[in-house]
């Protein structure tokens, strides 16, 4: 098993890093959360877990050694692959995922592409436990920050590791917001993988 990777960054994709190891470069699946915080030319690490199939020997990376536990740990549940497992980190942090199963909260899982309804209550059945307890918030955690959103972060420090100047990045995230704004107001998460395909498009029309 390859259990993470630790070199310069030479390319980047919306959902693939390329981290130079020895001279070789190794292709890394990576949610966009994880993406937005690699910046082409700089050193990286990321924890790996490698999926061995027939036919294929994909490597998935992550920020931190928890995110690839919760990774691997949410593959247990029946019909959770690797795509399931990653999309379910892409839409929620590790503790958000505790959270989630502690609390049964089916609308969480569900606002991952690919989870229905049924699916989800299934999950919250099969993985419920598995886990473990999130982490307790205190102190200064409790209070709500001021300043932009955290999905407005996230997607402008992907667009700008994906190479795309300051103001290239702004303008796409407020193209999108609306999108955003829609799925908040629905009471769920805003989905930062699909605002990130979304904003990838504005900025190609616009060129």
């Amino acid at each position: 098993m390859i259990a993470f990777v630790n070199g310069a960054v030479a390319a980047l994709t919306p959902n693939l890093a390329v981290i130079e190891v020895g001279g070789v470069g190794m292709a890394v699946h990576c949610t966009p959360n994880t993406i937005a915080g690699l910046r082409v030319g700089e050193q990286a690490r990321l924890a790996t877990s490698l999926v061995v199939r027939e036919d294929s020997l994909t490597l998935y990376g992550f920020a931190d050694d928890d995110e690839r536990q919760v990774f691997e740990l949410l593959q247990t549940a029946s019909g959770v692959g690797p795509r399931v497992a990653q999309a379910m980190l892409g839409v929620h942090t590790p503790d958000a995922l505790r959270v989630a199963f502690a609390s049964g909260d089916a609308k969480a899982l569900t606002a991952v592409p690919g989870i229905g309804p049924k699916g989800a209550q299934k999950l919250l059945l099969e993985l419920k436990g598995k886990l473990g307890a999130p982490a307790p918030v205190v102190g200064a955690q409790r209070a709500v920050a001021s300043g932009p959103a955290p999905w407005t972060e996230q997607l402008t420090a992907a667009l700008i590791g994906l190479g795309y100047a300051s103001r290239e990045a702004e303008e796409a995230v407020v193209a999108v917001t609306p999108q955003a704004e829609a799925a908040l107001s629905a009471g769920g998460p805003a989905p930062v993988p699909q605002l990130l395909r979304a904003a990838l498009q504005t900025l190609n029309r616009a060129r």
